[in-house]
Parts: C-alpha cells; structure tokens; sequence
C-alpha cells in the first residue's frame, strides 16, 4: 500500500445504499419504529421520549397501561388495586378461557384495565386506565367490576377519579352480563358525582361500543388524544341506516369537539401539566396555574 493511500481520506457517498436483507436482519428487532401516519422511521427511543408521540407529525401511538401510568403518573408513587381479579367464563363461551390466559402472558396483566392510587404533580387520585393489547380493550364483567371498585375508592379517599378509555366495546363473550357493567359503572360515577367527586375522562384510540356509551362519556371533564376515533357504532352501520354518507372525519376526536361532544382535544405531551392544573384548583384553597 502506497503512502499517499493511507491518509487519503475516502469520499462519502453521494447516494445510501439499500441495505441487504442480511443486514436487515443485523438491526435488533424493536430498534426502529415506521410511524403510520406519516410513515417516516424512526429510532424508538426518541419516540418513547417523547411519550410515544411521532416527532414528525405528531401521531399518537397507542400506549399500553404501564406506559400510560409512568408517563402520567409522579414516579414512584403508584399503588395497584385489585390486581388479582380475573375472568371467568359464565356462558361456557368455547376457548374464552385460553384467549384470555394467552393475552395475560402477552401482555403481563390480568384484565383489559388496571387501576391503582397515584399523585399527579402531587395531587393525590384514583386512576383506571384500560388497555388495548388486552382482548382489544372490550368490557368484560372483571373490567366494570375494576372500574366500579375504583370509583367507589375514590369516593372513599375523597380524591379525583381519572380514567383513560380504550375498547372495542363490550366483550361478547360474556353476553348480558358484560352489557349490564354500563349500567354498573354509571351508577357508580353517579353516586361518586352526587357526593361532590371529580371525574375526569381522557379516551384514547379507539373508545368505542358501551364503553363510549357508558362511562366515557360521563365525566365532569371529557377529553380526548388528537385523531381519537369515538363512537357507539361503526362508520358502515351507521351510513347504511340513515342511508347518507358521512363526513371524513366523523367519529374523531376533532369532530365531536367541534360538535360540543368534547371539553377540549389535548396533545398527550401537554395532558399531565393541564390535568395537574385541573386538579389543583379543585383542591380547597387551590388556584389555577398559568
């Protein structure tokens, strides 16, 4: 090798190559995330950084339940409730049983929603946050009995109550019994209500079916994420019942603000501080910060 070669520095590329399927398989699983909005890749841990929010266009991620808790809550300071509670299979409903234990090993919890006691910028509350990695979110028996049981925690505690909502509706394989948890958990927020509790509602990507019918929807707040979609039925039912077509954004987050359906549409990278702000002047005493 000739001298002048050695500290020739070499040229970049004007062009990237297309990496090979070889090197493909070199990148470790879970190190790049594509958004699929805008469909731009993108390191994962920049996205977890930002709360699972795209840096580029601001699409919010779906967010499991101990993500929600850790990014919303004051660290250290959840308390789990009624983590031991699972379903069970009142209508025989062929292989409910093994679907259900095979989401637990994937997904590490129980049932669709968990619950817990926590602080947000030190105001103490009670929070159910359902997720969708579980049976698609749906309302079982075991997640309006969690819910139910929250509430009246709250209620006990004199502390707010927020819930996050995320679901597919009611779980059809408990049939009625799964439907009677709207009336169970709306009961529940009434009497909570009635004795002067804070309810606070955030729903998530998707809220739909009973959940949006039911306790969603009742909060002394509704909130929802950006490009949430929320609705009782789907697009195609609806448009084939009222034989019109609706609008492109009908049933998001946008569009029921617009109709009056929401109190406000808020970026998950802003939703603590404005929830701790809530939360602070419904303390006694307490003043709102700006």
């Amino acid at each position: 090798m000739l001298i002048k070669e050695i500290f020739t520095k070499s040229k970049k590329k004007k062009y990237a190559t297309i990496p090979s399927e070889a090197a493909k398989q070199d990148v470790p699983e879970g190190i790049m995330t594509k958004c699929p909005e805008c469909k731009k890749i993108m390191y994962t841990k920049e996205i977890m950084k930002n709360v699972k929010v795209c840096i580029n266009c601001g699409y919010h991620h779906p967010m499991n339940a101990k993500e929600r808790f850790d990014s919303f809550l004051d660290e250290g300071t959840f308390e789990e409730l009624n983590a031991e509670m699972i379903s069970e299979n009142p209508l025989n409903f062929p292989d409910y049983l093994e679907k259900v234990e095979k989401d637990r090993k994937k997904t590490n919890i129980n049932e669709a929603v968990v619950t817990g006691i926590g602080h947000v910028e030190g105001n103490k509350i009670v929070m159910a946050v359902m997720d969708s990695t579980f049976r698609m979110g749906s309302m079982g028996s075991v997640v309006g009995e969690k819910i139910t049981r929250a509430i009246e925690k709250a209620d006990e505690l004199n502390v707010p109550f927020i819930i996050f909502t995320a679901s597919g509706g009611a779980r059809m394989q408990e049939g009625v019994l799964s439907l009677m948890q709207m009336a169970k958990t709306s009961v529940a927020l009434k009497r909570f209500s009635d004795n002067g509790g804070l309810i606070i509602s955030i729903m998530t990507h998707p809220t739909t079916g009973g959940v949006s019918a039911s306790f969603a929807s009742l909060g002394d707040f509704n909130f929802a994420e950006p490009g949430a979609l929320i609705g009782f039925a789907g697009r195609r039912i609806i448009e084939q019942t009222i034989r019109e077509e609706l609008p492109e954004d009908f049933q998001t987050a946008e569009f029921l603000l617009k109709h009056g359906q929401l109190d406000a549409v808020i970026n998950r990278i802003e939703l603590k501080e404005q929830i701790a702000n809530i939360l602070s002047i419904h303390q006694p005493g307490g003043e709102l910060k700006w």
